[in-house]
């Protein structure tokens, strides 16, 4: 069965044909536009530049999913309203399609071909343009009463705190998100705080702050770098920290850009950061780097699509 696994996200959209051993045969990236027409015709045109003769599409999106339908989501412009991403692809592209929330679909990858194989109660936590969530509970993937289970990004780690891109204040993802945390540098440079942060965004021909420029302004020990990273480490330890307590959780993985820059030192220190929140620090637990990285949207999506073909569950 060829299967096309597609990740939505806030910087760019991925598309790949995955193999039924969960392998990215063939993959190509664009950047994501703006506004859901533009969105959902890219996503066309990169399934059907793949040239596969798919038999179904798998779509990650970044946003809470009921029944196909992504209801909102924040980092993309324009989806301000519910868009059925699910059937208005069937319909365009003339295959069925399963959508999924892009981070619920990045902690599925992981588990059935990743850093959380064997687990049984599994949160994974991306770090990209926001933050995300995904869960797995009780060896099944959990997506809640109305499909908004694993919103991470969006629990609230401090009363009253920095605006978030979802307009609530006190988000995860306002500490955490690269998009937040960018804007707390610039904010912070134009009030005269010094910082090679900008600097290194241009030498590299970036308009954005970069997982990578974010890496290489830490190797520096850029204090303004630091200190946002600080910031980002104390909110993710907090969030991880409640879900652990609520749920009593046997593994945690970190992925998304900026974990796969940092690497294992970061994870280690989300781990360290979440004990001081936790009831029980000192359980079996293991906090894991992503393993398939980039790949894990689209190799998700691709094995949910490749599920619902065989089982016939499917919106499209």
């Amino acid at each position: 069965m060829t299967v096309v696994g597609v990740d939505m996200g806030g910087t760019n959209i991925t598309v790949a044909t995955v193999d039924d051993d969960h392998r990215v045969v063939e993959r190509h990236r664009t950047a994501t536009p703006a506004g859901p027409d533009a969105v959902l015709d890219a996503v066309v045109a990169g399934v059907r530049e793949l040239d596969a003769g798919a038999d179904a599409v798998g779509v990650g999106v970044p946003g809470p999913v009921a029944d196909g339908v992504l209801l909102t989501a924040p980092n993309l412009a324009g989806f301000d309203h519910p868009v059925d991403v699910a059937a208005r692809l069937g319909a365009a592209l003339g295959l069925p399609v399963v959508a999924e929330n892009d981070a619920t679909a990045g902690v599925i990858g992981e588990w059935v071909a990743g850093a959380g194989r064997g687990a049984r109660f599994l949160l994974g936590v991306w770090l990209g343009t926001g933050v995300g969530g995904g869960l797995v509970l009780e060896g099944r993937p959990f997506r809640g009463a109305f499909g908004g289970a694993g919103e991470f990004g969006h629990v609230p780690v401090r009363q009253g705190g920095a605006l978030c891109g979802c307009g609530r204040r006190g988000c995860v993802e306002a500490y955490a998100g690269r998009a937040n945390m960018e804007q707390a540098v610039r904010a912070a440079v134009a009030k005269g705080r010094r910082s090679i942060l900008p600097e290194l965004a241009t030498e590299r021909g970036k308009d954005r702050l970069t997982a990578g420029v974010w890496a290489r302004a830490l190797e520096r020990e850029d204090d303004l770098a630091v200190e946002v990273l600080d910031e980002a480490v104390s909110a993710l330890g907090a969030g991880i920290g409640a879900a652990i307590n609520l749920l009593d959780l046997d593994r945690v993985v970190l992925g998304g850009g900026i974990a796969g820059k940092l690497g294992q030192p970061l994870v280690d220190r989300v781990a360290r950061a979440s004990r001081r929140h936790t009831l029980v620090p000192d359980a079996d637990r293991t906090f894991a780097l992503a393993a398939l990285a980039a790949a894990a949207g689209v190799v998700a999506a691709a094995a949910l699509a490749r599920a619902a073909t065989l089982t016939g569950d499917h919106p499209a």
